[in-house]
């Protein structure tokens, strides 16, 4: 089948705006040969048409010159306001055109059809026939459509032909549109719709179910019998209609002079018997390069309704081979990808050389060069291998943020190790289910509160860098190669337990490589170490700055929660290239808008979690594009940190743009549905990762590997399978839509809420539970919450509560645990989370009244947790066990700013949650 295109003599159109009345109107031409009498003509349409006119329109040129044709074009898309109009275009060198136009519901198309054969001397009566007075359906803007919302009425045409297509019965092309609504539309019933199709009935719109094992002959079948019964109730919502014109070709026959569904499909014969394709569409809902795709697809799925032996539903296919390698290449980076697999050391090493006495980390109070980094390195290192640690072993490393982690982290690597990162933060039994999940051979840990493992004897980084003192000038010989792990990052895992993803050094030098350039990353760069080492944006943040030369400042826990601090540090320590995700950035935008000092970032990297674009618009009002540059990345732990990389402008920011850019050299990304088939631009589907990004697997867990990790029958290639939505545009930019399964991410931090969901089933008394995602204002990053609810007999929330802490990090805890006695379910027995309560308020202690608050400090602080959480708290409450979290806190600062009470530091707060405490801290502090 030859790829579609339009003439050379057409191209896409378009028209400025939907006249009144014209996609109920639809229009004939009849092309009358010499000698035509006026007269004559006049008399037989007052014979079949009544009451209606004729106007003779004389045009002073040949019927085959433009000024004909756009004559004839202007009078075949001039709707009538009721009834019919007959225009008669009489040419200077004989020829006439009888153009005729009418409302669809006065005269329906066949009997448009037979007052244009009596002009030749047809006998059959043309008086018109209504329609059933049957409202036709609307379509709206279609997911995959793509159009432009500013382009208001504007609508667009386009036409091509197809030689050697077959015809085909308006069944059979109904048969191609439904296989390619079930495709476009995975999750809809497909419904196509007609104008003109069956007796009695303007609009046709049917349902039709499209099972993967159907026969498309079998599917054309029940279309025919759909088509010879009486018309359906209700006519359901139509995306893409159909319209046909196979009658005498010498005729012109526009079905409506106006899109009358977001996308128009006219199939007619041209004047040589070719079949070809007319399609309009308002612009607002569909685009041209879609609607072109769309056509592009109905005819290669024709071709397959009405071959001699047509495939099942499920095997149909939308494109041809060059068409399927086009679209697959749209996924693919604009660049390729320089880069040497080498280990991170290595590359660290050459650094070192380059620049030993530059600024490598910085924390508040001392400075580390690159060769006092180097040398401290490979102290621990040294230490590390006396220690026992060989070529391929895991080393836990639970540390505060600080140069030593960073120090450490690296001695790991240079050890022939690989570093499991844990945060102190962890609850106990967390960190000894990662302990004895990944087979530690050390753990180094300074945390006086780690639980106890059996077999494993915590070491700290004092005694190794003692163990190996004497090894300072050199790291110790190590046969680990680029292929091999560096790391191992431990994710929420759906079955209730984290599981850990194994990357190797390759990956992490390739990411680099595909990044230096277009970001301008190099030694004159400072970034901050503000993420924990047990989140992937870590590897991004620490060795983004080692391996490009760069200057990494460490910033102190208690300072990445309050953004005024934040802010202050950022400036002192001229801070160039800044990560974040985007609930942190939100803080620290509205920081800056009181802040006094400059700032110096050139680069903010976004990544962890959906950006909503509209979001920067204050920061662009202060930071202009032309000063700082803003990126916005989507990446899993799973294809090593980041996958593609976009700007985002004030322009993307005003049109709420969902981007996240194009794929990074050596990284690549398809969109498919459930049944792993490609689909096309403009249409969801899951996100499959491949490329150099792809992590080696998950750490002793073959099943789940070869259930996530697949190589791609077409490439050859590794891929991951993200559970991100998305779908790429006809540009190759990818749009990020959320999970498809039961993860979230909520402030950056990626949530199995079926983990949370195994903790609560595993509590004495819990029958079944049920874990949800809510935002109490869509807008707003800070009201992000997880709520629990648990079908249990009594008892509270408060044992429950105790268990999770021992089991879940902070950011993982429920907000609230509501008590039901059944789960709502759906009809196919699964937990109906639209059916869900609101979460029952945790009753506040009896002492809520503001009065009892006991003077006007704590008095005060009741008026602000009141307005934060909008419902009665008391002085006994604690702030997280109300549903507080980071962002909250930040809100409950500055309302604390606004109204003159102390200044809140988010660490007073930490070890202070009650409302009484914390008032008693701030009044003492």
């Amino acid at each position: 089948m030859r790829t579609l295109q339009p003439p050379p003599a057409t191209g896409p159109r378009r028209h400025p705006a939907v006249p009144a009345g014209a996609p109920d109107c639809h229009a004939l031409r009849i092309r009358l040969d010499p000698p035509v009498d006026d007269e004559t003509v006049g008399a037989r349409l007052a014979a079949h048409a009544g009451a209606a006119r004729l106007w003779v329109e004389p045009v002073p040129d040949h019927a085959d010159s433009p000024a004909a044709a756009r004559r004839r074009d202007r009078e075949l898309s001039r709707p009538v306001a009721a009834g019919l109009r007959a225009v008669l275009i009489r040419y200077a060198d004989g020829p006439a055109d009888l153009v005729l136009v009418a409302r669809r519901d006065a005269w329906d198309p066949p009997a448009l059809r037979r007052l244009g054969a009596a002009f030749r001397g047809g006998t059959d009566d043309p008086a018109p026939t209504p329609a059933t007075d049957r409202p036709a359906p609307a379509g709206g803007v279609p997911a995959w459509g793509l159009g432009d919302p500013r382009a208001g009425d504007a609508w667009g045409e386009d036409r091509t032909v197809l030689p050697g297509h077959p015809g085909g019965d308006p069944a059979t092309w109904l048969a191609a549109l439904a296989v390619l609504l079930a495709r476009y539309q995975p999750e809809e019933t497909a419904v196509v719709g007609a104008l003109g199709v069956r007796a009695g009935e303007d609009v046709t719109a049917l349902a039709v179910a499209t099972p993967d094992d159907l026969p498309l002959d079998a599917l054309t079948a029940r279309l025919r019998d759909r088509l010879a019964a009486p018309a359906d109730p209700g006519p359901p919502a139509v995306p893409i209609g159909l319209a046909f014109d196979l009658g005498d070709p010498a005729d012109e026959y526009v079905p409506c002079l106006a899109p009358r569904f977001p996308l128009t499909v006219v199939v007619v014969r041209d004047a040589d018997g070719h079949v070809a394709l007319r399609w309009r569409h308002p612009l607002r809902a569909v685009s041209p390069a879609v609607a072109a795709q769309v056509v592009r697809h109905l005819a290669h799925l024709h071709r397959q309704v009405t071959a001699t032996t047509p495939p099942p539903v499920g095997a149909a296919e939308l494109d041809d081979p060059p068409e399927r390698e086009r679209i697959a290449a749209l996924g693919r980076p604009a660049r390729p990808l320089a880069s040497t697999p080498r280990r991170l050391p290595d590359v660290f090493a050459d650094r070192v050389a380059e620049r030993p006495d530059a600024v490598a980390l910085s924390t508040e109070d001392a400075r580390v060069s690159y060769r006092e980094l180097d040398e401290w390195s490979n102290r621990l290192a040294h230490g590390l291998r006396a220690h026992g640690v060989r070529d391929g072993d895991l080393v836990g490393v639970c540390l505060d943020r600080s140069a030593e982690l960073v120090a450490t982290l690296l001695a790991v690597l240079k050890a022939g190790a690989v570093y499991v990162p844990m945060d102190t933060a962890y609850p106990a039994e967390r960190l000894a289910y990662t302990v004895r999940d990944s087979g530690l051979a050390v753990l180094v840990t300074t945390h006086a509160e780690f639980p106890r493992v059996d077999g494993i004897t915590p070491v700290t980084p004092a005694a190794l860098a003692e163990a190996g003192r004497a090894g300072a000038g050199a790291p110790p010989e190590v046969a680990a190669g680029p292929a091999d792990p560096a790391y191992v990052i431990y994710t929420s895992g759906s079955t209730g337990r984290p599981k850990g993803v194994v990357v190797p050094h390759a990956n992490v030098v390739a990411l680099l490589d595909a990044t230096r350039d277009d970001l301008g990353l190099g030694p004159a760069d400072v970034w901050t170490f503000f993420h924990s080492a047990a989140f992937d944006f870590s590897v991004w943040e620490i060795w983004g700055a080692l391996l490009t030369g760069g200057h990494l400042v460490v910033v102190p826990y208690w300072v990445s929660r309050s953004p005024e601090q934040f802010h202050e540090l950022l400036v002192e320590r001229r801070v160039t290239v800044l990560n974040q995700t985007p609930s942190s950035f939100a803080q620290l935008v509205e920081a800056d808008r009181e802040a006094a000092g400059a700032l110096a970032v050139r680069l903010v990297i976004f990544g962890g979690e959906p950006l909503d674009a509209r979001s920067l618009l204050p920061w662009f009002d202060s930071h202009p594009e032309s000063e700082c540059r803003l990126v916005n990345m989507f990446g899993i732990t799973e294809t090593t940190v980041h996958v593609t990389a976009g700007d985002v402008t004030r322009a993307g920011a005003l049109a709420a743009s969902r981007s996240v850019g194009r794929p990074l050299p050596g990284w690549s990304v398809r969109i498919r549905d459930t049944a792993g088939r490609p689909v096309p631009p403009g249409v969801p589907g899951e996100i499959h990762v491949g490329g150099v990004g792809v992590a080696t697997g998950y750490l002793g867990r073959p099943d789940l590997t070869a259930e996530r990790f697949a190589v791609d029958p077409e490439t050859g290639e590794r891929t991951y399978r993200s559970g991100d939505r998305g779908r790429l545009l006809p540009d190759g930019t990818l749009e990020h839509l959320g999970r498809i399964d039961n993860q979230v991410k909520l402030r950056g931090f990626r949530i199995e809420l079926d983990e949370i969901r195994s903790v609560l089933t595993e509590c004495p008394g819990v029958a079944a539970a049920a874990v949800v995602l809510r935002r109490t204002d869509p807008d707003d990053p800070a009201t992000g919450r997880i709520d629990a609810y648990v079908v249990r007999a009594g008892g509270g929330a408060a044992p429950l509560r105790e268990r999770l802490r021992r089991m879940l990090p902070e950011y993982m805890l429920p907000a609230t645990i509501t008590e039901l006695p059944t789960l709502p379910t759906t009809a196919n027995g699964k937990v109906d989370r639209d059916a869900l309560p609101e979460p029952a308020a945790e009753p506040a202690t009896p002492e809520a009244p503001a009065e009892a608050a006991g003077d006007d400090l704590a008095g005060g602080l009741l008026g602000v947790w009141q307005q934060v959480f909008g419902r009665p708290v008391g002085v006994a409450d604690n702030f997280f066990e109300l549903g507080g979290n980071s962002l909250l806190a930040v809100r409950m600062a500055a309302i604390m700013r606004e109204r003159g009470l102390p200044r809140l530091h988010p660490r007073t707060l930490y070890l202070n949650p009650t409302l009484r405490g914390l008032a008693d801290a701030l009044r003492t502090g």
